[in-house]
């Protein structure tokens, strides 16, 4: 567990529909957390299929677009600020989707001490913080540590996809994930879980300012 966290929490406008989403909706498709002991993360599911975490899902509409996309794979959704969730699990009743799952915790601590070994399918880090000032790259959430435990929780033949807008947050996730040795990089023009990355806001954003968006695709060696 790192002891210096890769966000800060400004949660900023809590709509009275997203603090209500929040409320109302949580009991259905939250997943409450105890570091005390591991998941079972199927169980919270009606039926159990291969698991997707989505790290950082910002409003909701990643996570959306994976689980429409693949209805036999369940998604799991962790994420720190409450009114995306809230956001997300508006947009989850109204499209009557029950192939998604939601945690609120910190995804360092949740893939370091709770999820069982080998659990997941796939991991999806799109745009992550890059703290792009050289003093704050500690703060990343893709330190060596957390490859090395991503490597634990993901499967065989499981599939880390990562994406950024910060070459220089690019070249650092290349780099770290080159001393883990489980993972071989592959086609980065294809997942081949078949789940396409929707475009994101943060992405459009870094399109406005003119940076390259670059996807890595990274197979746990069988």
């Amino acid at each position: 567990m790192r002891a210096i966290r890769s966000f800060v929490i400004r949660e900023g406008r809590f709509t009275r529909a997203q603090k209500k989403a929040f409320d109302c909706l949580w009991p259905q498709y939250g997943i409450a957390v105890d570091a005390a002991r591991p998941l079972a993360l199927n169980d919270y599911f009606n039926s159990a299929q291969p698991l997707v975490l989505d790290i950082g899902f910002g409003n909701g509409d990643s996570l959306i677009s994976l689980a429409r996309q693949r209805p036999d794979i369940n998604v799991v959704g962790v994420e720190v600020y409450r009114p995306g969730i809230g956001a997300a699990l508006g947009k989850i009743q109204a499209l009557a989707i029950d192939n998604i799952r939601i945690i609120h915790a910190d995804a360092a601590t949740l893939v370091s001490g709770m999820i069982a070994a080998d659990a997941l399918l796939g991991v999806m880090v799109w745009f992550p913080d890059p703290w792009p000032k050289q003093r704050h790259h500690k703060r990343r959430l893709l330190q060596a540590n957390f490859f090395n435990q991503l490597a634990r929780v993901i499967e065989p033949g499981g599939i880390l996809h990562l994406a950024s807008d910060w070459q220089d947050y690019i070249d650092d996730m290349m780099d770290k994930a080159g001393r883990t040795p489980a993972f071989v990089l592959r086609d980065t023009c294809r997942n081949p879980l078949n789940l396409q990355r929707p475009p994101t806001r943060f992405e459009q954003r870094g399109l406005r300012f003119g940076h390259k968006v670059t996807d890595l695709i990274y197979e746990l060696e069988k």
